[in-house]
């Protein structure tokens, strides 16, 4: 199942299923017809998250009654109709690793770049767009706007000190992010905050896909493409960090909560390790696709 959060004329914002066909969205609301009247919906990505056990089986039985009766198309709503929001912003930042693929690493750094530990920085949830919505460029604070294909996890089940064996439990999703970088200012202050989260600086979407949806994360292929030119490419199993490892580890000392977002770490091919660089220029369109979730789009802004 991909979930995600939009808009669209006469529906207002909705939370919505994605058709197999990628082409289609259901809102909820409109399937809540097809059970008891009694049944109601989450109306958020966050009461859905905290509560999957409940709703998902009801989901799947109503997708199932309106497919039977042939009503499933009657009040699907075109991708191209919607407007993309993040499917879901969390309550606190969005946790990133840095450096967690040692192609990225080593384009960073070189050798003593590669991390012996984890990496973990954040951006503010006031960075998140959409799909399809326009990166702005921040001209008047940057120069050197970069680009960062990943594969980013959404927690599912409240957790502190979760052992690595036992984190897949803790997976609500996946989902693509984009972790647009503003080189300049992550080199200026010597952390990676405000580089990190200029306004619209993080891209993320389509929707989310259930982690029943993804049989093995570790296979994953990320690829991202800058005006049609590939980037970067990788597996997420190319990993140092194993998303196992990333979430054992952060859980450690702080508690990871339902629609908690850990954005995994980049491949190489990055804006900045080509020589000369290949920043982001206003106008430059951007797509991170990753198998069996989805193609992320956006545009940066002048």
């Amino acid at each position: 199942m991909k979930f995600l959060t939009a808009t669209a004329a006469g529906k207002g914002t909705f939370l919505g299923l994605a058709l197999e066909n990628g082409r289609e969205i259901v809102p909820l609301s409109d399937l809540e017809r097809f059970l008891d009247p009694a049944a109601a919906f989450p109306k958020t990505m966050l009461e859905l998250i905290e509560k999957e056990d409940q709703f998902l089986p009801k989901i799947a039985e109503a997708c199932s009654r309106a497919e039977q009766e042939g009503a499933l198309k009657n009040f699907a709503v075109r991708t191209d109709e919607v407007r993309f929001l993040p499917p879901h912003v969390p309550r606190k930042n969005i946790f990133c690793v840095g450096k967690n693929y040692r192609e990225h690493a080593l384009e960073m750094g070189g050798e003593e770049s590669v991390p012996e530990a984890l990496i973990v920085f954040t951006k503010a949830p006031t960075a998140l767009i959409g799909h399809r919505e326009t990166v702005p460029a921040h001209g008047d604070l940057t120069g050197c706007l970069d680009y960062e294909g990943e594969l980013a996890v959404v927690i599912g089940k409240r957790g502190r000190k979760i052992r690595k064996e036992a984190a897949a439990s803790h997976i609500f999703g996946y989902t693509i992010v984009n972790d647009v970088t503003a080189r300049d200012l992550q080199k200026k202050h010597r952390q990676f905050f405000l580089g990190k989260s200029l306004d619209g600086s993080c891209p993320i979407g389509p929707w989310i896909v259930h982690r029943s949806a993804v049989e093995d994360p570790s296979r994953l292929r990320i690829e991202t493409r800058v005006n049609g030119e590939l980037r970067q490419k990788a597996r997420a199993g190319e990993m140092i960090f194993s998303i196992d490892e990333i979430i054992a580890e952060i859980s450690r000392g702080i508690t990871l909560e339902p629609g908690d977002i850990i954005a995994t770490g980049t491949p190489s091919g990055v804006g900045s390790g080509f020589r000369p660089p290949k920043f982001l220029r206003p106008g430059d369109w951007i797509e991170v696709s990753i198998d069996g979730i989805g193609v992320l789009q956006n545009r940066v802004g002048e």
